[in-house]
């Protein structure tokens, strides 16, 4: 079944995951602070955006709370990690 997932976070670890998943058929939104990121992620993904993940209004305005699965691949702030997987999990994010 189709889900829609968003992967915050394109550096090695979230591009791999995000590849993956947009190759076995899922809607993939990847979200990366970094422009080049999002670019090199253009056709691996369904969508790129270049925004701040720990801005909940973003990501409100980005249709997240209508999206069945969130990946956190923050590897360089621990404390943005958390707070992006707090926010997904407030907007309803089930998985």
């Amino acid at each position: 079944m189709k889900k829609q997932v968003v992967v915050a976070g394109l550096g090695r670890f979230g591009s791999s995951i995000a590849r993956e998943l947009y190759q076995i058929g899922h809607d993939v939104l990847g979200i990366d602070t970094d422009e080049k990121n999002v670019q090199d992620m253009l056709g691996h993904v369904t969508i790129g955006v270049t925004a701040d993940a720990t801005n909940e209004p973003v990501l409100r305005e980005l249709g997240l709370p209508n999206f069945d699965v969130g990946v956190v691949a923050i590897g360089s702030d621990l404390q943005a990690s958390i707070l992006v997987t707090v926010i997904l999990k407030d907007l309803g994010i089930p998985f």
